[in-house]
């Protein structure tokens, strides 16, 4: 049973890493106050409704509105869970490698049951202690 809760905190500490480190962002299309579109992956698509604007003047553009807005929202995720190889100091080294061998080793079993004490006979009982005592189990 702990092997299992094991896992299943492995793997929620897995996506909770990968979460954090995730960056999307969502495209969106308002035509007015309305939401007509958005996308996850790339530009949202527009309703048509879409100002023409005039190359050749800019009082036009004054003058005429549109309707439509694009907006984008993005979330950045972390960047800064990446260990760099050149900044461990020896000491950090030797205890990664250390507990990596240990750690490593700590699931290895021996394939025999031990009884460590096989080879020594109980001691000789010289007096009953029960009856010394007056001990008796009813």
């Amino acid at each position: 049973m702990k092997l299992f809760w094991f896992k299943i905190l492995s793997c929620f500490m897995a996506l909770n890493v990968l979460a954090s480190t995730f960056s999307f962002a969502v495209g969106q299309h308002y035509c007015g106050e309305d939401l007509v579109d958005f996308s996850f992956f790339g530009k949202a698509e527009s309703c048509g409704m879409d100002v023409q604007q005039a190359s050749d003047s800019h009082e036009h553009n004054l003058q005429k509105n549109g309707c439509c807005e694009d907006e984008t929202l993005s979330v950045l995720g972390q960047e800064d869970l990446l260990l760099s190889v050149e900044n461990v100091s020896i000491g950090e080294h030797q205890f990664l490698i250390a507990f990596t061998y240990s750690y490593i080793n700590l699931f290895e079993g021996s394939q025999e049951n031990i009884v460590p004490v096989v080879h020594y006979p109980p001691p000789l009982l010289v007096k009953d202690i029960q009856i010394l005592d007056q001990t008796f189990l009813i």
